[in-house]
């Protein structure tokens, strides 16, 4: 028996190849013409890396290049073969994006029309020994989902572009915070495997607990070209089985224990120990590490409707956490270290799962690997998003087929904890006026509470499956009820003011945000207008939102002044956004416990965009992304009214009981701050618990000059102010910074004559690279604080636009 060998056709392995446009409305010039391509890669970036076309994310060039995605691409590469005494040759593609035909040497090996799976053709005999040929020939993907929609009908979609044809990334058909670059490409790796005997076709490790025990459920999967026996072995935690399977067996399932198993937890829930995990199939292994640990969804109906408990290890966890898109809108240009990156974000806001929305992709091997090693708990959506998508054929077949790839390929996480239907179609088809086009033809319901659940059943059982997000957990009540499992809230946003979040009660939030622009270097990077304008030419193609912009201005409301010039605008918005989305997750978690979690939209941009994100398109941290770190916080004090008056809401999600003094002042606004009244309580709060204390002296006489400070001996602080900033009478002029230079950048520090409120830093006004670690930070008078930048040189002095706080936009 000759060993399993692989021979890699990547542009690292050392293949070389091009892509050249075939047919299409291509510019003068570029049909027929090599132009040298990155496998892994997408036509977009091969163009613009050989300088034939501008920058998609720059200016108004998306729009020019709209071309690309009605054109048809071929890639072609040739490479020299040397027999090596194996039965078998196959060519593995692990992903096509996304209508492809595959030929080798002349001869078609199959045709693929599904961007979310692998693909496998047997080249034995069609490869030479010596010189041969590959080419992948890819359809326009617009122009395929057209073709298709006009083959088969139309089903009703959101955006411009019938996306539901396709089994394709939903969003990289332009979402309302995306581009429209539709790409083609090899974007997976692509290799030939040569073999003889027996090989491992797959490996399911699913790791649970019983007792102190780590159980191991090892499903591997098998091909043969022989009628040799074979042996199949596991080694995990110091144990090996193994077991002797006859010619043409297709799986064995072997179980393997481990004693005094250490468990897997979500950060801030204990630690997240892995366990490498070894398979072999004679001269055949597979490496991967699993986690043990138990997942379950707690729908039991209680008397206030449906919860949505999510549990680990049977231990109920309170989920602070985001909505993840893909992370650049041309995923092969992200890498081990840009996941890493923005995974971090989640974990330093204090967040504890990602939601892989239903408009991207399965994710690459990286983010799930640095969510088991962080304690990112990864809830995966099936990838439908507000469409509705045909059960009929060829799309079932793809679905199924992807469906089972990526639970065998994901069910190795221990981050993985829940499986998700879809996005937000079940409500579509409850609300969003399908029925009439529909005509009573099937819809994608099938897939989501029979196919996909089915097959989470059969190959993933140890991990809960929910068919929508949102969704209710019973077909006779509305799929976005308050009272009732998750809950997606979208008129704050888009039609009322963000004071609406405290009139709901949702069990769980799993999507809810506000816009605001990313970092000024972010935005001009790309937004070339002039003058600069909310609502200028350029400005507008980087906001894909429906009136997102007048939005912005709408959703100022009495909260915050109309701007008076473009740094104004830029300043305001960024904060009514951290304060809106604040304002709904404080809300939420002094419900605790009938509330038990919240998800917000969303954590990262695919480009420069005004958006919903929290942290931009190049990196940088929107004043959003700190005020989640503050009511993200393992302890959270906030003020809130009741309806008996004011109460000190305390949310304390650690396994420690919280035991402190709290001292509430009524103090003046003005240079000095004069404490008016002052009182104290003593706050007790079980571990894993929450309180409501009312506030022993919240009356006042002058609401426009005054304010409560919340604080606790242990230096958590909450603030309430009677009036919104538009009445309130803040200070000019209310602080002084200092700047002192560190090795690594700068400090800069600032101290309060009176209250300032929500200070933030822009050091990227200065210098693109700068990063600061702190912001909206408010400061009593006497109270200082201290901003460390780094990244950058030392300025002399700083100026608004640089820094800024709230009293700047009330003068």
């Amino acid at each position: 028996m000759t060993a399993l060998k692989t021979f890699d056709l990547t542009t690292e392995g050392g293949t070389a190849w091009t892509v050249r446009a075939v047919e299409g409305p291509v510019p003068d010039g570029l049909i027929g013409r090599a132009v040298a391509a990155t496998v892994p890669g997408e036509v977009h970036t091969d163009l613009l890396a050989a300088g034939e076309i501008p920058d998609p994310f720059d200016g108004d060039n998306e729009s020019k290049l709209h071309w690309i995605g009605r054109t048809r691409w071929s890639y072609r590469t040739t490479f020299a073969w040397v027999a090596d005494g194996n039965d078998r040759q196959e060519l593995v593609a692990e992903g096509l994006d996304t209508v492809a035909t595959v030929t080798l040497n002349g001869q078609e090996l199959g045709r693929t029309a599904n961007q979310h799976r692998s693909y496998r053709f047997d080249v034995t005999g069609v490869l030479d020994a010596g010189d041969n040929e590959l080419v992948i020939e890819f359809e326009g993907p617009v122009a395929a989902a057209e073709a298709e929609r006009a083959r088969n009908g139309s089903w009703p979609h959101t955006n411009h572009h019938p996306y539901n044809q396709l089994r394709k990334m939903a969003s990289n058909f332009g979402w309302d915070w995306g581009p429209d670059v539709a790409t083609v490409g090899i974007w997976r790796p692509i290799r030939i495997e040569s073999w003889s005997g027996v090989r491992i076709d797959s490996v399911r490790p699913l790791a649970g607990v019983v007792g102190d025990r780590g159980v191991l459920t090892t499903h591997v999967g098998l091909a043969w070209t022989d009628s040799a026996a074979a042996t199949v072995a596991v080694e995990v935690g110091g144990t090996r089985q193994s077991v002797t399977v006859e010619p043409g067996t297709g799986s064995v399932q072997i179980v393997s224990l481990v004693d005094a198993v250490d468990l897997w937890w979500p950060r801030g829930h204990g630690g997240q120990p892995l366990y490498d995990v070894m398979v072999t199939v004679d001269d055949d292994e597979w490496h991967g590490r699993v986690g043990f640990r138990t997942m379950s969804v707690n729908v039991t109906p209680d008397d206030a409707g449906t919860p949505f408990v999510l549990s680990v290890n049977g231990k109920p966890i309170y989920i602070r956490g985001a909505n993840w898109i893909p992370d650049d809108a041309f995923v092969t240009r992200l890498t081990t270290a840009t996941y890493r990156t923005s995974v971090q974000d989640a974990v330093d806001a204090g967040m504890n799962l990602l939601r892989v929305w239903g408009g991207g992709i399965y994710e690459s091997k990286a983010f799930y690997d640095t969510c088991d090693e962080l304690g990112i708990l990864v809830w995966q959506d099936f990838l439908f998003a507000c469409a509705a998508y045909s059960e009929d054929e060829p799309l079932r077949s793809e679905v199924e087929a992807e469906a089972r790839e990526a639970v065998t390929r994901l069910s190795t996480h221990a981050s993985l904890a829940v499986w998700n239907g879809n996005n937000e179609n079940i409500w579509g088809y409850v609300e969003w006026s399908w029925r009439v086009p529909l005509a009573e033809r099937p819809w994608g319901a099938g897939y989501y509470l029979d196919v996909l659940p089915k097959i989470v059943a059969e190959l993933d059982p140890r991990t809960p499956y929910t068919a929508g997000s949102p969704y209710s957990f019973d077909q006779f009540i509305h799929p976005n009820d308050e009272r009732h499992g998750t809950m997606h809230i979208w008129d704050v946003w888009n039609q009322v003011d963000y004071t609406t979040y405290r009139k709901y009660k949702p069990r769980f939030a799993s999507e809810f945000g506000f816009q605001g622009p990313p970092a000024w270097s972010t935005l001009t990077s790309v937004v070339h207008d002039a003058p600069l304008d909310p609502y200028g030419e350029q400005m507008l193609v980087h906001q894909k939102a429906f009136e997102g912009n007048l939005k912005l201005e709408r959703g100022l409301g009495e909260h915050l002044p109309k701007w008076k010039n473009i740094d104004d605008w830029h300043w305001t918005t960024q904060l009514n956004q951290a304060r809106a989305v604040a304002y709904g997750i404080e809300h939420f978690r002094s419900l605790f416990p009938l509330n038990t979690g919240a998800v917000v939209w969303q954590l990262n941009d695919n480009w420069p965009v005004v958006s919903w994100a929290a942290v931009d398109g190049h990196g940088i941290k929107k004043p959003l992304w700190f005020a989640l770190k503050r009511v993200y916080a393992d302890r959270l004090l906030t003020v809130q009214p009741r309806e008996d008056g004011l109460v000190v809401a305390a949310h304390n999600d650690t396994d420690e009981s919280w035991s402190t003094e709290v001292t509430v002042t009524r103090r003046s606004t003005a240079r000095g701050g004069a404490v008016l009244a002052r009182e104290t309580f003593a706050l007790e709060v079980a571990a894993r618990s929450g309180v409501l204390n009312g506030v022993p002296d919240s009356t006042t006489t002058d609401p426009i000059r005054e304010y409560l400070e919340v604080r606790a001996a242990d230096g958590t602080t909450a603030y309430w102010y009677f009036v919104e900033d538009t009445a309130l009478q803040l200070a000019a002029d209310a602080f002084t910074a200092q700047v002192t230079a560190t090795a690594d950048g700068y400090d800069v520090i600032v101290t309060a004559d009176a209250l300032t409120k929500d200070l933030c830093l822009f050091p990227d006004r200065l210098d693109p690279a700068a990063r600061v670690d702190s912001g909206l930070i408010t400061l009593s008078p006497g109270e200082s604080h201290t901003f460390h930048v780094t990244g950058a040189a030392a300025p002399e002095q700083l100026t608004s636009p640089v820094i800024r706080s709230a009293n700047d936009l009330v003068q």
